[in-house]
């Protein structure tokens, strides 16, 4: 009998590993505190749910595919103009189309490491080769990766907070690392947790965008402003570069009540923002613990903090699943631990204290 035929797959699916969300886990008691997703602790504004609901009534019907009236919502509240905006499913699937733009087999995609974890994956899917530099004191070494570009490179990008370490980069090595860029390479600014900075030094990349054709900000409605199950994510850039990206978009990608959502929530931005100002005071409070234990914590302007724990990493990792706080732990690395409610801040705080960590 002869062997069974299989389809043919692409060989990158060999040595592919998919994407792992971040898990929930329950402790003997029944407790479950999910600081494993960077998600926020708090859910969508009245004003936002009653346009959820609003929307769910015409399901029926197909989206907006230009998602017109978003994109010009977007567009107000960044101060540009609407054709400078291109919107997808979530910033993951924004990156992905900015792959599809730019990358084929051969070309080069930059970025430093460890970072966001989906880059790898979408390079790899893209058919372009990763080139990964390695963090200098947990956050970019830009000088390093201005150094790394090739007459390949198509796209660099750099996550400013970086996920997962927290850590920024200031304006003055932005520019000084734009300037170096190759006119014809694009730059993302991944600005995921943008609305989590209160570091002067860290540029708003909405400033810097103007007179480089070439640099594009990626930003997200999942995580500050609470829409994470709906999947909305922008960019901004010249004309001429979102118009490109809006050609790969994946028809129908934002849904309808993904659009109304975004809206609502642009219109509540400032009632949003003083929820994400109680996140900043616990996430300071979180380091600030951590710190007067022993523990090492990187400054993070992000809403979640970074612990290199090396080869301990998953011995954290299980100690915290016991009493039921999910964390995302990178093997051999470190964890991540978000910023959720002071309940949730505080179960984690009294696993980490009673973590053997000093000496």
């Amino acid at each position: 009998m002869s062997d069974v035929t299989t389809p043919r797959f692409r060989s990158v699916l060999d040595r592919f590993v998919a994407y792992k969300p971040g898990k929930v886990v329950v402790s003997p008691d029944g407790r479950s505190f999910k600081l494993s997703s960077n998600e926020s602790p708090h859910g969508p504004l009245p004003s936002v749910l009653e346009a959820i609901g609003e929307a769910a009534r015409s399901v029926n019907r197909y989206p907006d595919n230009n998602a017109t009236a978003l994109i010009d919502a977007i567009a107000g509240h960044c101060g540009v103009p609407a054709d400078h905006v291109a919107v997808g499913c979530g910033s993951v699937g924004v990156s992905q189309m900015l792959l599809e733009a730019v990358a084929e087999p051969g070309a080069e995609i930059v970025y430093a490491w460890r970072s966001f974890e989906a880059y790898p994956l979408l390079v790899a899917l893209s058919g372009a080769t990763s080139v990964q530099v390695p963090l200098r004191e947990e956050t970019h070494d830009l000088t390093a990766m201005a150094g790394a570009i090739s007459e390949r490179t198509r796209l660099i990008f750099v996550c400013n907070p970086n996920n997962p370490t927290g850590t920024v980069v200031g304006r003055a090595e932005i520019e000084a690392f734009l300037d170096r860029v190759p006119e014809d390479c694009l730059v993302v600014l991944d600005e995921a947790y943008r609305e989590y900075v209160r570091d002067d030094e860290v540029p708003d990349g909405l400033e810097l965008y103007g007179d480089r054709p070439n640099l594009v900000i990626l930003r997200t409605f999942s995580k500050a402003y609470g829409l994470a199950g709906l999947r909305i994510g922008y960019l901004v850039a010249h004309p001429l570069v979102a118009g490109a990206i809006r050609k790969t978009f994946l028809p129908f990608s934002v849904n309808a009540v993904a659009q109304a959502a975004g809206i609502a929530s642009l219109a509540a931005t400032d009632e949003l923002l003083a929820r994400v100002e109680g996140t900043v005071k616990e996430r300071d409070r979180v380091r600030g613990a951590l710190l007067a234990d022993g523990w090492t914590v990187p400054p993070t302007e992000a809403n979640f903090v970074w612990l290199r724990l090396g080869e301990r990493t998953m011995e954290f990792s299980e100690a915290c699943d016991a009493q039921g706080v999910s964390v995302r732990p990178f093997p051999g690395e470190g964890a991540r631990v978000s910023i959720g409610s002071p309940e949730e801040n505080d179960a984690f705080l009294a696993v980490a204290r009673a973590f053997p960590h000093r000496g």
